[in-house]
């Protein structure tokens, strides 16, 4: 159970690093964007609150506004690149935080469900479709280029927490 809290607490550290997001470049803009990152931030709270539901449903609605983003950029493929990349890492977060809550839910017995596992697959295989999104070069705009970059940072760390959950619930 003490690794189950450890990764509580990495989940939590992670999201802290994630909150730099909040630099000039997200937290300033209008529309689409500032509510894309203000329910990722409203995400982070939650887990950091420990309610991995409520970080899992802001997450959601998170990469349905970079689904969204994606859509209204198309005429930059960079630009749809990054929020493709970005759709997937909040669909992994939000399995993830998903997993958490099931496993609560679920009274917190080892070995987890299939249900806990099943989402915790889920995640790993979106970490890593965003890996792949935000490999490619940096974009030509440096403020996109640095919100991919701390993207793929979030990203490189979420697959450690998503390795470590899986072991922690003792999934196949």
């Amino acid at each position: 159970m003490t690794r189950l809290v450890s990764t509580c607490l990495i989940a939590f550290a992670v999201g802290a690093v994630a909150g730099s997001f909040e630099g000039t470049g997200w937290a300033q803009t209008i529309g689409d964007t500032a509510e894309m990152e203000r329910l990722r931030v409203k995400a982070e709270e939650a887990i950091g609150n420990d309610d991995p539901e409520g970080a899992a449903m802001n997450m959601g609605r998170a990469a349905l506004m970079a689904k969204r983003l994606s859509l209204v950029n198309r005429d930059d493929s960079a630009a749809v690149r990054m929020y493709k990349g970005a759709e997937s890492l909040f669909r992994s977060q939000e399995h993830g935080y998903r997993a958490m809550a099931l496993f609560r839910r679920a009274g917190g017995q080892l070995p987890a469900s299939s249900g806990v596992c099943g989402s915790l697959a889920l995640a790993q295989g979106a970490v890593q479709h965003a890996l792949s999104d935000l490999a490619s070069d940096a974009p030509p705009q440096a403020a996109l280029a640095e919100r991919a970059n701390r993207l793929r940072e979030t990203a490189d760390d979420w697959v450690i927490v998503v390795a470590s959950m899986i072991t922690d619930y003792q999934c196949p």
